[in-house]
């Protein structure tokens, strides 16, 4: 059986914000809003907070997300959220405040340490949740999946329930434009890494299959262009129906070695979701192509980086060289040239390797992945 789960409400396009205002009154009448430091002082937010006011709907601003989220921010936002007296939760900005939204209202609700629920199914009722992404790429508005940093253990953790899918999400790509290079580039080759995934993953089926390659048609057009173009709302707009489209593919059919092998690096060495993806693209999926050349020629022919009289495996290879080249063209930086030193890289490639067969995202990819695969393909991000 295939279970295919999406928010109950989603509202799309430009300068949609007030039109969801209606949804926003029935979540309830105090609003706690989950954000990081620089969307709580922007335009957003001040949109945001007079929308609601307008409604008669009060609220309460947690602006203790930082980067990657962590254990210890989310245990601060449940303490605030618990004497707030807020009946909803509304997540504004990128992927990490959308997540840690999530992971407030599932913690507020159940009893332990979030790390107790580390690759378990969280059920039972949480507040209503609210999304509102700021960046085009995580996805996060429309997935029962949260991604927190075990900080004593050094690992990101995967938290994951239907429960955990907002309610609402409100996907207004005005907050999208003039967003920063960098920012564009990591978020939008998340998203890239999720339709790709998604579409090659054991789990997929018809719907995410045609959601998927909708999105990877849409980013590999528009996402030069939003790099390139930071103003440009045609592109900023394609990109953000291209993020939900993979958001909730990933959320019914699932990530695969990619975010497997991203998860460590990230968590060990503080890259940036979306980048850490980018950076184990063209290795993860270099070893994946065998198992499902046929979606992966698909995915070139739809694209148009390969043609009819291709082979199947022509046709996945050039594919596979195209998503290579859009990193290069979003300026995606080696692990060297990030920064990271070689012996401290290589000193953690078993732990890494251990902990992404563990998270069980790459016992989604078609090819069978063990440890030792991801040692190997460790390796060759640093030789």
């Amino acid at each position: 059986m295939s279970h295919f789960v999406i928010p109950n409400h989603t509202v799309v396009g430009t300068n949609v914000l007030s039109e969801a205002a209606p949804l926003l009154k029935k979540m309830g009448n105090k609003a706690f809003i989950v954000t990081g430091r620089h969307v709580a002082v922007s335009d957003m937010m001040k949109q945001l907070t007079a929308l609601l006011d307008e409604n008669g709907i009060d609220c309460v601003i947690f602006d203790g997300i930082t980067g990657e989220p962590t254990d210890t921010m989310i245990e601060n936002g449940v303490e605030m959220l618990k004497s707030s007296g807020c009946d909803f939760i509304i997540g504004i900005g990128g992927g990490s405040p959308l997540d840690s939204a999530k992971a407030i209202a599932a913690m507020a609700v159940n009893e332990g340490s979030i790390a107790d629920y580390n690759g378990k199914e969280i059920t039972g009722e949480i507040l209503p949740l609210a999304a509102i992404p700021t960046t085009a790429g995580t996805g996060s508005e429309a997935t029962k999946f949260t991604v927190i940093t075990d900080s004593e253990k050094g690992i990101k953790m995967l938290l994951k329930g239907d429960v955990l899918v907002p309610k609402l999400a409100i996907v207004d790509s005005s907050f999208t434009v003039g967003t920063p290079k960098s920012v564009t580039s990591a978020t939008g080759l998340d998203a890239l890494t999720h339709a790709v995934e998604a579409y090659t993953s054991r789990k997929a089926f018809s719907m995410t299959d045609t959601l998927a390659v909708s999105a990877v048609k849409r980013i590999m057009k528009y996402l030069p262009i939003a790099y390139k173009e930071p103003d440009n709302s045609l592109a900023r707009e394609q990109m953000s129906i291209a993020a939900l489209e993979a958001g909730i593919c990933i959320n019914n059919s699932s990530v695969t070695i990619v975010h497997g092998m991203s998860r460590p690096i990230g968590a060990l060495f503080h890259i940036p979701h979306g980048m850490s993806n980018a950076m184990l693209l063209k290795e993860c999926l270099s070893f994946a192509v065998s198992g499902a050349y046929e979606k992966f020629a698909n995915l070139g022919r739809e694209t148009g980086v390969a043609n009819d009289s291709d082979s199947d495996e022509t046709a996945a290879e050039k594919f596979i060289d195209s998503l290579q080249n859009i990193c290069d063209v979003c300026e995606i930086p080696t692990l060297e040239q990030y920064g990271i030193d070689r012996d401290e890289y290589y000193s953690k490639i078993s732990k890494m390797a251990t902990d992404a067969v563990a998270s069980g995202s790459p016992a989604n990819t078609v090819k069978e992945v063990t440890v030792d695969d991801c040692i190997e393909i460790y390796k060759k991000l640093y030789v």
